[in-house]
């Protein structure tokens, strides 16, 4: 279930990506802005090419049945660290974005004058970088990553508790690249 809910979150955020990439190019089209000048358009541009592979290759490895245990279990690092360095070039392109449309927006005052504009901008940048720390940060705690579906229907299978309930015991040194580490990690049916 939890794989079908970051698929679908995942789908839908890149549904987003492109309707805003399809408004971009219209947006400079229409105002003889050329497209493709800076290093925001390239690197976005770049997010959402890898972003599009990321999720064409967990939708093949992760959601459908054929695939192997041993093929997803190869892919999981992968996968991790390319989730993890898209999030991280997109709050970069975000930062340059931001900066960009603020240096080439402002004419009076200017942006080294240090407008009310230009303190906003620069506070959202430094939150931006926080939620991007705190993201970070967060997913590669061993101590927040859900433990694997099949731990959770194995561990317990007929064990006569109350249908149901579900005991959890997550050991803050599960290491993160082997499902099989957390062994205390239960099921009650």
């Amino acid at each position: 279930m939890m794989k079908l809910i970051h698929a679908g979150l995942n789908i839908l955020a890149f549904v987003f990506a492109a309707v805003s990439l399809v408004a971009v190019f219209d947006f400079h089209n229409g105002a003889d802005i050329p497209n493709m000048y800076s290093l925001h358009s390239w690197v976005g541009l770049a997010c959402v090419i890898l972003y599009s592979l990321q999720i064409v290759m967990g939708l093949c490895v992760y959601l459908l049945p054929i695939t192997p245990g041993a093929l997803r279990g190869a892919f999981m690092p992968i996968h991790v660290y390319s989730g993890l360095f898209i999030f991280s070039t997109v709050i970069a392109t975000a930062l340059m974005g931001i900066t960009e449309k603020l240096i080439f927006g402002l004419k009076n005052p200017k942006y080294k004058d240090s407008p009310p504009e230009a303190v906003l901008v620069n506070v959202l940048g430094l939150l931006i970088t926080a939620f991007g720390g705190l993201i970070l940060w967060i997913s590669t705690r061993p101590s927040w990553k859900r433990p694997s579906e099949q731990l959770l229907s194995r561990a317990g299978a007929g064990s006569g508790s109350p249908k149901g309930s579900v005991i959890l015991s997550v050991s803050p040194t599960t290491d993160r690249d082997n499902p099989g580490a957390n062994s205390n990690t239960s099921k009650r049916n």
